[in-house]
């Protein structure tokens, strides 16, 4: 199930509590940084860098070099929505054509049209997630800030993607996450899972981060309740130090740059430039170095991680 992975993906192994751990078994690839969605717990719309898209030549390049360098499972996504991008089927194929056991997506639903998943299941998709955060129609506008009708056509391409893969006997696994923005959610999703139950493999509940402490006092100003660093899952968080994300997976920007942090739209995290750097150098870079260093003497007052971390 979905939730095993992430809980081994959140939990830091022993041998991963080093400067130098091994190389990460999962990254996620930033296939493009655009998003359609202007979600209020998240950082994309305060603009703090360039949206656009991968060069299909370096994704194809980095692919060799993850690949070689022995991570086993590539994410197709990252801060955009890898669906607005035309060649996310290709994409894909790419990946399962150069060997990678997993491949995996996380989507915001609107724009996984049936045409489209069917085209990323029949290129090897191995598992669709779908970020589920809005218990009805008004709270989607509320907080996605984008057109009611989409939460409805989210609603619809969650039940086709189900019928797509049974139709064509595809082995993709089909999930959704929703946030807790506080103790009332888990009652108002109740009634919308309940409705997709039958066309979802597994669902679970994520807690509210701060996003590097981008979005928490907004978030807090809404009555919202804003967690520390990334906990995971949230029936199994994590200490928010030594953070996960440092230590076991690692994340690439469409333009190219190893990211320390799940949710860098700022580039305070980045580690290394992987156009110029093969990717263990980057995931062993000083600069990635010294970070863990911090996170393991749980003292990050001096690095980018000091507000999240550590927020309160």
């Amino acid at each position: 199930m979905i939730t095993d992975k992430i809980d081994n993906i959140t939990g830091i192994k022993p041998n991963q509590k080093t400067p130098t751990p091994p190389c990460p078994k999962a990254v996620k690839i930033e296939l493009t940084a655009r998003c359609n969605f202007n979600c209020a717990f998240c950082a994309t719309g305060y603009k703090l860098r360039d949206k656009q898209d991968m060069d299909w030549d370096f994704y194809v390049s980095l692919l060799k070099d993850l690949k070689q360098a022995g991570v086993e499972e590539v994410g197709m996504f990252y801060l955009g929505e890898s669906f607005m991008l035309p060649w996310l089927p290709e994409a894909i194929a790419e990946a399962k054509h150069q060997g990678f056991e997993y491949v995996f997506l996380t989507t915001n639903g609107s724009l996984c049209t049936p045409e489209k998943v069917e085209a990323c299941m029949k290129a090897g998709l191995d598992s669709l997630k779908f970020s589920l955060n809005y218990s009805d129609e008004e709270q989607f506008t509320e907080i996605a800030r984008v057109k009611k009708s989409l939460f409805y056509k989210m609603l619809d391409n969650i039940r086709a993607a189900h019928e797509i893969r049974e139709r064509g006997g595809y082995n993709c696994g089909l999930y959704a996450s929703y946030i807790r923005y506080n103790g009332d959610q888990a009652d108002k999703m109740q009634a919308v899972l309940d409705e997709l139950e039958p066309y979802l493999d597994q669902s679970y509940a994520l807690p509210l981060y701060s996003q590097a402490d981008l979005t928490g006092s907004d978030n807090i100003e809404r009555g919202w309740e804003v967690r520390a660093g990334n906990p995971g899952r949230a029936d199994n968080m994590r200490e928010p130090l030594p953070c996960w994300a440092v230590f076991t997976e690692a994340r690439v920007t469409f333009d190219g740059m190893l990211s320390a942090c799940c949710f860098d739209h700022s580039k305070d995290f980045n580690m290394a430039d992987l156009k110029t750097t093969p990717f263990m150098d980057a995931w062993h870079s000083d600069s990635f170095q010294a970070l863990r260093s911090a996170h393991l003497k749980r003292d990050v007052s001096d690095t980018p991680c000091k507000n999240c971390a550590a927020y309160n």
